[in-house]
């Protein structure tokens, strides 16, 4: 079996890659890839390790996660790439741009990158292992998704994200919760990321609220947040004309000097 991780691509220029949550696949960034390729970029949305037709990492964590991701980079042979995560693919984004610093040129961190505390795991995480005890299947867990929606949520988006969550492997997906809890990554590493970074996030997200995301940007020497109103937890499929034109206008901001 391949190690190098399944993905879809479209359009040329510089690479976007997409790197999605624990509750999705490749298809959580759907709108978003015609979007990137009709905008001048090479957009790039993994099936992180696990999940798709992705082999796993054994342990399933951070560190191999990334490994894999920097894997996948050298075989689109871009020397640096945007990440763009979102849940738990932004604290997986924060963790290779804290192991391979050269390879990322900005970082877009949507509803996610701060490390879970005790209450964010209990309302969170511990919720859907329970579920996935009692033996429900992904489809029926899907529905989960709609209560970390927004009011102003689109409707065809949050079809998508079902979708998406569908197809998860029960495995995979508890794995994934699994490490969630243990992210390591603190205010002292973030700090020396010196890296353009936007952080997205939705008004009414519970999982990621924006006092976190706020926090966050505190913390990060060159970073800004924005806060799409009447939006939870998938920003970029909730409001995908917010979340893109926030994204669009960071992407054309200028390039750091190296």
């Amino acid at each position: 079996m391949s190690l190098l991780p399944g993905f879809s691509l479209l359009g040329s220029g510089p690479t976007v890659l997409l790197l999605h949550d624990a509750d999705g696949d490749h298809l959580s960034f759907a709108p978003q890839l015609e979007t990137l390729a009709s905008a001048g970029y090479r957009a790039v949305a993994w099936d992180m390790p696990g999940y798709g037709r992705s082999a796993p990492v054994e342990p399933y964590g951070f560190k191999g996660l990334a490994q894999r991701c920097l894997l996948l980079l050298d075989a689109l042979r871009c020397g640096e790439a945007t990440l763009v995560g979102h849940g738990f693919g932004a604290m997986l984004a924060l963790e290779i741009a804290l192991r391979a610093p050269m390879r990322v040129r900005r970082l877009v961190l949507c509803a996610g990158g701060p490390a879970l505390d005790a209450a964010a795991t209990a309302a969170w995480v511990a919720p859907r292992l329970a579920a996935l005890e009692q033996g429900m299947d992904m489809a029926r867990l899907a529905d989960l998704v709609a209560r970390d929606a927004g009011a102003d949520a689109l409707p065809e988006g949050l079809q998508l994200a079902r979708h998406a969550m569908g197809r998860v492997y029960a495995a995979t997906y508890r794995r994934a919760l699994q490490a969630l809890t243990v992210f390591a990554r603190r205010a002292p590493d973030l700090a020396r990321l010196h890296v353009p970074t936007l952080l997205i996030g939705g008004e009414q997200d519970r999982c990621t609220p924006p006092e976190a995301l706020l926090a966050l940007a505190h913390v990060l020497p060159d970073a800004r947040a924005v806060l799409l109103p009447g939006v939870g937890h998938w920003p970029q499929l909730e409001d995908p004309d917010g979340f893109e034109g926030a994204l669009l206008e960071f992407l054309a901001m200028p390039a750091r000097l190296h």
